[in-house]
């Protein structure tokens, strides 16, 4: 397969699952990140504490861990694979474009197994993203999700790739 080409869709250019049946099961890992840009007062609810909904970070890891085990569900042409591991780490981060300060959500994902674990650590992030706007609307409604995106990834055919440009320290 060249790098053009689309794994998911089948000589008749139709939709498919792809057959790693042939494959072998090896060490994968998945790193991910994305970021919530908030107002400064959101963020105080969150640095102190006093969010009305509770600990929104420990309920965001708990959902973003859910959401990767719960990836083929979500993912129509995705494999279910069992994670052997799956860290989230949220914390204040300055935002990519400079703007301001917010929280960023970091996924890693890992797993022995015959296809990579990418779309579970950016299901992760994505949904960590998500319960932090439902537990922080009230404060602030005009909330911002992104970038999300693949950080890093190694094992399997393709072997590691890092983002070209990343401040990915590890």
């Amino acid at each position: 397969m060249t790098p053009l080409q689309l794994s998911h869709l089948n000589s008749r250019g139709e939709a498919h699952m792809v057959d790693v049946a042939a494959k072998p099961a090896t060490l994968r890992q998945a790193v991910a990140e994305g970021f919530l840009a908030l107002a400064p007062e959101a963020l105080a609810l969150v640095r102190e504490g006093r969010a009305g909904k509770g600990d929104v970070l420990a309920v965001a890891r708990v959902a973003a861990i859910q959401a990767a085990k719960r990836t083929a569900e979500l993912i129509p042409l995705c494999h279910p694979l069992p994670l052997s591991c799956l860290e989230v780490v949220i914390a204040e981060a300055p935002l990519p474009d400079g703007s301001a300060v917010g929280l960023r959500c970091e996924a890693t994902a890992g797993t022995t197994g015959p296809t990579g674990v990418e779309m579970e650590a950016l299901t992760a992030v994505q949904v960590g993203l998500l319960t932090l706007y439902d537990m922080l609307k009230s404060a602030d409604r005009a909330m911002t999700i992104g970038p999300v995106r693949l950080v890093r990834k190694s094992g399997g055919r393709g072997g590691d790739w890092v983002r070209p440009g990343g401040q990915d320290d590890g």
